[in-house]
């Protein structure tokens, strides 16, 4: 497992790698243009060989992209729609660019919009983006469960893969506070065994290429998404130990997305906390194999 962190390009794409290296981070998670504006970052040749070249060096082993929260795939709206559509393919662009193992992606509010027509709709906009781009795969992240946005739960995620073609470069991402927010429980190894049973039945563990590790900040099944620094929240460390030591886990990036100490992002305590619960994670697993 790659355990790291979602880092800022501010001075540079390439800083990403840096900032990255400095928090302790073995998989970074950066954001394509800036969360709070349609405007593309105006990324070009050298930024990408300056970033290949820092992240080449670095002991690093995996690069995600956050599509940014404006995007709304299933908007009916002819403006919201063309504004995702070319936002979510200056993300697979840069994907492409960088070597990035996926553009995770929010698909969006359907708001009162049947689901079927809310998740069509999807489907046929990441297929263009797909079209329009070379290698880098779309994964779908979980929702926290309130009715509205798409990817509340595994049924929603296979819709969203079958909708949008069910190819080799649409995946999954899984974050723990969603899933502990929608009612799953994930805290003791063997109800997250169970889950993680029924995300393979239901969606495929083939497609997983990415995890989100943050606590919560409401009790399971609050169906609301609010993120806590790592072992403060809803699930503690017990429940963060048993996420980042599922077996099925072993080889993704796992990515912290937590408020941080500061209210700047995970820190390099953090994240090492965070390795280090996943190494308890281990040893308990190890321990209860060994006495049953």
């Amino acid at each position: 497992m790659l355990i790291g962190a979602h880092v800022s390009t501010a001075g540079g794409l390439h800083k990403a790698v840096e900032r990255g290296v400095e928090r302790g981070c073995e998989a970074i998670q950066i954001f394509h243009q800036s969360p709070r504006a349609w405007r593309p970052t105006n990324f070009g040749p050298d930024d990408f060989a300056a970033f290949n070249e820092a992240f080449a060096a670095s002991p690093l082993g995996s690069t995600v992209i956050h599509a940014v929260y404006l995007i709304n795939t299933c908007s009916p709206d002819a403006e919201i729609s063309s504004k995702s559509l070319a936002s979510l393919t200056h993300a697979l662009r840069l994907g492409d660019a960088i070597g990035a193992d996926g553009v995770v992606l929010h698909a969006g509010s359907r708001k009162q919009d049947p689901l079927e027509e809310a998740v069509a709709r999807s489907g046929a906009l990441v297929r263009e983006a797909l079209a329009e781009t070379e290698s880098c795969p779309v994964l779908f992240e979980n929702t926290a469960g309130t009715t509205g946005p798409l990817g509340r739960d595994f049924d929603e995620l296979a819709m969203l893969v079958e909708a949008a073609g069910a190819g080799d470069r649409i995946g999954t991402c899984i974050d723990c506070c969603h899933l502990f927010a929608s009612g799953f429980d994930i805290v003791e190894p063997e109800a997250l065994s169970v889950v993680v049973d029924d995300l393979d039945r239901e969606v495929g563990l083939d497609r997983l290429r990415c995890l989100h590790v943050n606590d919560s900040a409401v009790p399971m099944g609050a169906n609301r998404d609010k993120h806590a620094n790592v072992g403060e929240g809803e699930m503690g460390e017990r429940g963060i130990a048993t996420f980042l030591s599922e077996p099925r886990f072993e080889d993704l990036p796992a990515l912290l997305e937590t408020p941080g100490p500061d209210k700047q992002g995970s820190d390099l305590a953090e994240v090492q906390h965070a390795k280090d619960l996943r190494a308890q994670g281990l040893a308990a697993r190890t321990q209860a194999a060994a006495g049953a």
